[in-house]
């Protein structure tokens, strides 16, 4: 796969609809093209998952709502497929913040780096969590659980392994 979109949401709460940042990198024949990071004021607006990323009520008080920001990325990534280190939590949230605000969800198709790590590596690696799977690939993975550095993450185990 030379063409691309890694993905990867942050959310502030257990509410997959609560997305409070974004990371996209845009791979386009088998280099990265573009990055994308934006903090979005998540629904519900309530903050659970700070210890985890850092992100505050206050970092997005005056940030975009989820359509606003995707109004940016969907002709961006348009006709691409999208990739994720697991792929069904990012995949469930932008489902879930396209029905929260009434947008029309069209059918992204995901794959899932952690997955294809398992058929990849399998028992060569003591598990496949990000980092894990990240530093086998070569890939430093210093800010994990920042989108940005997520999703560049996850491009560079795409690239490597799908």
């Amino acid at each position: 796969m030379t063409d691309f979109a890694a993905i990867d949401f942050e959310t502030a709460n257990y509410e997959r609809t609560s997305i409070c940042s974004v990371g996209v990198v845009i791979v386009r024949n088998g280099g990265i093209a573009e990055k994308i990071h934006k903090l979005i004021r998540p629904k519900p607006d309530y903050y659970i998952f700070t210890c985890i990323h850092g992100i505050t009520k206050a970092d997005t008080k005056d940030s975009p709502l989820f359509p606003d920001i995707w109004a940016e990325i969907a002709p961006k990534i348009a006709g691409l497929p999208l990739v994720a280190h697991n792929a069904p939590f990012d995949e469930g949230c932008l489902k879930a913040a396209h029905r929260c605000y009434g947008m029309d969800y069209p059918d992204y198709e995901f794959h899932c780096t952690c997955r294809a790590s398992r058929r990849v590596f399998g028992g060569d690696l003591p598990n496949h969590k990000f980092p894990t799977v990240s530093a086998h690939c070569g890939h430093g993975l210093d800010n994990h659980h920042h989108a940005l550095a997520d999703a560049e993450a996850a491009a560079m185990i795409a690239m490597k392994i799908l």
